[in-house]
C-alpha cells in the first residue's frame, strides 16, 4: 500500500468560513471516496510502475546500477560483493542531459500568463492590475521552483503536478494570500482518470496523498478514531485497504464537486441572479416579475482532508476548479488504460546499449595480450627473468646478448615487439551507433545538444537546433497550458481572498514593486479621486466586476530581454554618437549596475523638453491643426445660419441641401487630415492644408469632382434673397477671402 517513492506533506487550505469536522461523516460521501480512490489507483497502476521505472533507470548511476538488468548483473558476477571472474558493468549515463537540455531550455524561456479583458466590463488597467497581482503571488510562492519540478517530472517519466492553496498572510491579521505550491511526488496525486483536458481542467475529483507512521498520525491528529479502532471495524471491508496496513496508514486531501439545483433569474439590461438570493430579492423590488428563468446544476468545490474512516477537516474552496493541475508528457489511451511516459521511456534500451558496448570495450582492452617481443634465440640468455616479465615490471633497462650472429657471421638486431591487436571496428561502430540512438529517440541532435555537427553556416545551425526544439517543444507546450489554467484559477480566486478593502502589493514585468488600493464595494472597475483642481490623487480598483481572459507568452525573461536590448542600442549609439542627446536615457536605464534607474532620471532632466513632448509634433503642424481647428468652427457657424433658412423656396432648400453636403464633406477631409498627419511630412500637409482652403474659398468645390456641387455663386446668390423670400431677419455671412494669416 505505502508508495514506494516516500510522500511529502502537502500544504493546507486556510479557513474561508466553513466549520472543520473530526466526525465520521456521511457515510455515502466517504463510501464514494473510497471507491473513486480504489478506482484511480486501478487505472494509473500500470503507468505508474513503468513511471516508477523510468525515474530509476534516470537516476541511475555507477553506484547502484539501476540501468542494468537484475539478472544481467547477476551472470556477470557484479552483485553481492563477487569479484572473481567479474566482467565490468560500466553506467555512462548520457540521458540526464537531454532531459536538462528540455527542462533547462524552460527555465530560460519561461512561459507565463497575461490576463486580458473578455468583455465590455472589464477593465484594461484592471487587467493589468491582475497581472501584477499574479506575478506577486508568483513571488512569494516562489512559483518558479513548482514550475520546475513540474517541468523536470513531466520531461522525466511523463506526469507532473502544480497545486494552489490558501493561508493567512500572518498570525495577525484575517487577511488571505494565494501560494502556488509544487507537488514534489507526482505519484501522491490520483486524479479523475475520465479527464480529458490534458491540464485536468475538468477533473471532477483528485486525491493528493501522505503516508504517515502510527505516531506521526496520532501527534497531528490526536482527537481522530486511533488507529487500531479502524483496523478492527475495516476488517473485511475491501475499499480500506488502499488506506490501511499494519505500519502506516494514508491521509489524503480529496477534492470534489458538490452540485446543487438551483434557479437563474434573468432581469431588464442582461441582468441575472440566483433565485432566493439578497441580489435576487433586490432586483425583484426594482423590476418585479423576472424576464426569463432556467435550472442550473451550480457546483462548489468542497476540499476534505480524511483518514479513510474519520473526515478530519472539511471547507468549501473558494475557486471553480479543482486547484491540483496536470502537466503531462505523453499521452495515450491503451483499451481505457491510461499510460503516459516522458523523455526517458524511449531512449532507455539505446542507453543500455551504450553501456553494454562500453562496458565490452573495456573488457576487451583488459584482456588483450601484451604485444610480445621478438628476439633471435640466444639474445636474452642471462637475462631470461627480466625479460618474463617486461609487461608487467618498469624495468628501467633491459639487457640482451649484443653478439650474437647468424650463419654468415652477421650481427642481428636487437628483440622488437610486435605489432599490437588492431581494435575491433564493429564494436567502435555499435558503440557510436547506440550514442546515436540516444539522441534520435530523444529529439536532439548535436546542434541543439550545443556539439559540433555537419553544420558549417550559421542558417544550418539554426535550422538544426530548430528540428531539435521541435521535436521535444510538446513538452514545453504542455506546460505553458498548465500554466495558463494556473493564471485562470489565480483570476479566479483574487477577487475571492481580496474580499475586503486592503492594500495589495503588485510587480511590474520589470519587477518594480508598487502598492494599489483595492476596495470590492465600489461599483466602477476603475475610481480616480482628484483634488479640487482636478489633480488625480489616486485610483481605486475593484477585480471582481468584468471578465477576464488568460493567454500565455513563451520567451525569454524581461532581463535577458534587456540585456538584448542593451547590447542593440549600444550598437546604435557606436555609430551613431548624437542618438545620446535624444536616447541616452534609455540607453542607462537599461544598463544592470547600482544606480542605473537614479541617472537615468538625472540624465533625463537635462535632454531638450521638445525631445519629452508627447507626440513629438513640429511647429507646421502644430499650426496646421489649429488653422484646420478654426475653419471647422467657422463652417459650423455657416451650418448653424443654413438651419435657420430651412423654411425657403423648394429651389433655396435644394441648394442648401447641397451646400450643407459640402459643409459636411469638408469636415470628413479636415478630419482625414487630422487622421493621417502623423504620418506625413509638414510640407504635405501644408500642400493639403493651402489646397483644400483654397478650393473651399475660390470655387466652393470641397469634394472634387461632383459636378451637383459646384454651385455655390448660385447658393450665395439665393442667400441674398433669402431674407425677401422669407422674410428672415438680416444674417450677414462671413466667408474669408483669403487664408488667415500663417497659411501662406
Amino acid at each position: 500500500m505505502a508508495d514506494p517513492t516516500g510522500i511529502n506533506k502537502v500544504g493546507d487550505v486556510a479557513d474561508i468560513g466553513s466549520d472543520p469536522a473530526n466526525t465520521r461523516g456521511d457515510p455515502d460521501t466517504m463510501a464514494t471516496m473510497r471507491h473513486r480512490l480504489q478506482m484511480s489507483m486501478a487505472a494509473y497502476s500500470d503507468s505508474r510502475e513503468d513511471e516508477l521505472d523510468d525515474l530509476r533507470f534516470m537516476a541511475g548511476s555507477p553506484d547502484n546500477q539501476w540501468q542494468w538488468p537484475a539478472d544481467v548483473l547477476a551472470t556477470r558476477g557484479a552483485v553481492q560483493g563477487q569479484t572473481i571472474n567479474a566482467r565490468p558493468c560500466l553506467t555512462i549515463n548520457k540521458l540526464p542531459q537531454h532531459v536538462r537540455q528540455v527542462t533547462n531550455d524552460q527555465r530560460q524561456n519561461r512561459p507565463s500568463g497575461k490576463v486580458i479583458p473578455a468583455d465590455d466590463k472589464a477593465d484594461i488597467e484592471v487587467a493589468e492590475i491582475f497581472n501584477g497581482l499574479v506575478r506577486h503571488i508568483e513571488y512569494i510562492s516562489d512559483a518558479d521552483v513548482a514550475y520546475d519540478t513540474a517541468c523536470d517530472n513531466q520531461v522525466t517519466y511523463g506526469e507532473g503536478y502544480i497545486r494552489l492553496i490558501t493561508e493567512y498572510c500572518n498570525e495577525e491579521t484575517f487577511d488571505q494570500d494565494v501560494r502556488i505550491m509544487r507537488v514534489r511526488n507526482s505519484f501522491s496525486v490520483y486524479m479523475d482518470p475520465t479527464i480529458q483536458d490534458p491540464c485536468g481542467a475538468d477533473a471532477e475529483w483528485c486525491f493528493v496523498t501522505q503516508d504517515m507512521t502510527k505516531d506521526e498520525y496520532e501527534r497531528e491528529f490526536p482527537d481522530a478514531t486511533p488507529i487500531s479502532s479502524i483496523l478492527s471495524t475495516a476488517v473485511g471491508d475491501e475499499s480500506m485497504s488502499a488506506w490501511l496496513d499494519e505500519d502506516t496508514i494514508r491521509v489524503a486531501e480529496y477534492f470534489y464537486y458538490k452540485r446543487k439545483r438551483e434557479t437563474l433569474n434573468l432581469y431588464p439590461d442582461n441582468v441575472t441572479a440566483f433565485k432566493d438570493t439578497p441580489m435576487d430579492k433586490q432586483l425583484r423590488a426594482m423590476y418585479g416579475k423576472p424576464v426569463r428563468t432556467r435550472e442550473v446544476d451550480r457546483k462548489k468545490v468542497m476540499w476534505m482532508k480524511t483518514n479513510g474512516y474519520d473526515v478530519l477537516d472539511e471547507r468549501e474552496w473558494p475557486g471553480s476548479w479543482i486547484p491540483v493541475v496536470r502537466v503531462v508528457g505523453n499521452e495515450f489511451e491503451v483499451q481505457g488504460q491510461i499510460y503516459v511516459s516522458g523523455l526517458v521511456r524511449n531512449a532507455k534500451d539505446a542507453q543500455r546499449m551504450y553501456n553494454y558496448w562500453t562496458s565490452q570495450e573495456a573488457e576487451m582492452l583488459a584482456l588483450a595480450p601484451k604485444a610480445p617481443f621478438i628476439a633471435y634465440g640466444g639474445q636474452f640468455e642471462g637475462y631470461e627473468n627480466q625479460w618474463k616479465t617486461a609487461n608487467t615490471t618498469n624495468w628501467p633497462y633491459l639487457e640482451v646478448n649484443p653478439d650474437v650472429t647468424d650463419g654468415a657471421g652477421n650481427v642481428l638486431p636487437l628483440p622488437q615487439r610486435a605489432a599490437p591487436p588492431l581494435p575491433q571496428t564493429g564494436l567502435i561502430q555499435a558503440k557510436m551507433g547506440a550514442g546515436e540512438d540516444i539522441k534520435s529517440t530523444t529529439g536532439q541532435y548535436d546542434a541543439s545538444l550545443g556539439q559540433q555537427g555537419n553544420e558549417r553556416s550559421a542558417k544550418a545551425i539554426v535550422a538544426r537546433e530548430k528540428q531539435g526544439d521541435v521535436g521535444t517543444y510538446h513538452y514545453v507546450d504542455n506546460l505553458a497550458r498548465a500554466i495558463r489554467h494556473i493564471t485562470r484559477q489565480l483570476v479566479d480566486i483574487i477577487p475571492k481572498i481580496y474580499d475586503t478593502q486592503r492594500i495589495a502589493r503588485i510587480i511590474g514585468v520589470d519587477g518594480e514593486v508598487s502598492m494599489v488600493k483595492m476596495d470590492p464595494m465600489q461599483q466602477e472597475p476603475v475610481k480616480e479621486i482628484r483634488d479640487q483642481n482636478g489633480g488625480l490623487i489616486e485610483k481605486i480598483y475593484n477585480p471582481s466586476i468584468g471578465t477576464y481572459d488568460v493567454m500565455v507568452t513563451t520567451g525569454p525573461g524581461y532581463m535577458t530581454k534587456r540585456q538584448e536590448a542593451l547590447d542593440a542600442m549600444s550598437m546604435i549609439l557606436q555609430s551613431n554618437p548624437q542618438l545620446w542627446t535624444v536616447a541616452g536615457d534609455l540607453f542607462i536605464k537599461n544598463m544592470d549596475w547600482p544606480g542605473a534607474q537614479e541617472m537615468a532620471k538625472r540624465f533625463k532632466k537635462i535632454l531638450d523638453p521638445k525631445v519629452l513632448e508627447e507626440g513629438d509634433q513640429s511647429p507646421e503642424i502644430m499650426a496646421a491643426k489649429q488653422q484646420i481647428e478654426a475653419l471647422s468652427q467657422e463652417l459650423n457657424r455657416v451650418s448653424d445660419i443654413m438651419e435657420n433658412i430651412q423654411d425657403s423656396a423648394e429651389q433655396q432648400k435644394i441648394s442648401i441641401d447641397r451646400y450643407k453636403a459640402e459643409v459636411q464633406a469638408y469636415e470628413a477631409e479636415t478630419k482625414r487630415i487630422s487622421a493621417v498627419q502623423n504620418s506625413m511630412t509638414p510640407e504635405q500637409i501644408q500642400d493639403i492644408v493651402m489646397g483644400t482652403i483654397a478650393g473651399a474659398l475660390d470655387t466652393g468645390d470641397l469634394i472634387g469632382g461632383s459636378p451637383e456641387m459646384r454651385e455655390v455663386p448660385q447658393m450665395e446668390e439665393q442667400m441674398q434673397q433669402a431674407p425677401e423670400m422669407g422674410e428672415q431677419p438680416e444674417m450677414p455671412m462671413e466667408m474669408p477671402e483669403q487664408a488667415p494669416e500663417g497659411m501662406m
